[in-house]
């Protein structure tokens, strides 16, 4: 099934594409990186927001078009009517467009799958990096270029990265604006897999037919879990795991994964 927003070519576009349990957003803008146009940052809050409720949706997957992931917002297009825009905007203006994006990515209860070719820059890198798992091409580039731009980081960057790769490797990232090669941010723990070009449509085909027949609801809350307890204390923690265990065992996945061990099979799970 497909949903196509059509826009200009130059503007770019999201297309929506829906494989069974699967929906792929395809960030199509490749004559510019893949930049982020303001109506494409729309498109994809959209339809991620319209996720959240799809009860026949049990991944979503990330991809660009073309030979890069996404540079990032096109802050030309952002600003193209040539006005100087009022005090307050970009405190107005940023909540509810890219930093809405990014945490609706941490927040859906869905697993989200990042396809990382090219660059993935800027509101790209953390897009990448907000997802649960990016499968990245070896030689992929992940860069934070605010510094060198002349502004400060955004769209969670110092949020994520000190969680993933520690407080020394996100200094240099984000202060000293080192590129980090695919390869080199598996090795870190900043995205999940790199693997050869050739093999990475392959690899991430394998991740999503795997968290596509997984407990989707136990999945979704686990994944809010471990969100929420990155600041709590132990027994706030034990808390939460209690509250999510008491929902994960009234599902039929539950059930259906009783039944399979003790009738030593593999669970058929239907995210129910």
């Amino acid at each position: 099934m497909s949903d196509n927003t059509q826009a200009p070519p130059s503007s770019g576009t999201i297309h929506r594409d829906q494989d069974g349990p699967v929906l792929r957003l395809t960030i199509d803008r490749p004559g510019r990186r893949n930049a982020l146009a303001p109506g494409m940052l729309t498109e994809l809050i959209g339809a991620l927001t319209r996720a959240a409720t799809d009860e026949s949706l049990r991944v979503v997957h990330i991809v660009g078009a073309g030979a890069d992931f996404c540079s990032g917002v096109d802050w030309v297009a952002t600003n193209s009517d040539g006005r100087r825009p009022r005090t307050g905007d970009l405190v107005r203006r940023i909540p509810h467009t890219a930093n809405r994006l990014i945490e609706l990515i941490h927040t859906i209860h869905l697993p989200v799958v990042s396809t990382v070719r090219g660059w993935a820059a800027g509101m790209g890198c953390n897009l990448a990096l907000a997802a649960d798992f990016t499968v990245a091409a070896a030689d992929a580039v992940f860069w934070e270029p605010f510094l060198s731009r002349g502004f400060s980081p955004d769209t969670g960057s110092t949020w994520l990265l000190p969680r993933l790769v520690g407080l020394a490797r996100a200094k240099r990232i984000l202060l000293l604006g080192e590129k980090v090669g695919g390869s080199e941010a598996a090795d870190w723990g900043l995205i999940h897999e790199a693997t050869e070009p050739g093999e990475l449509d392959r690899r991430t085909a394998a991740l999503l037919d795997r968290l596509a027949t997984a407990p989707t609801v136990a999945l979704g809350l686990s994944k809010q879990a471990v969100h929420d307890n990155l600041d709590a204390s132990l027994p706030q923690a034990l808390t939460r795991e209690l509250l999510t265990l008491e929902l994960a065992c009234r599902t039929a996945d539950f059930k259906e994964g009783l039944a399979a061990f003790r009738e030593r099979r593999d669970p058929e799970f239907r995210g129910r």
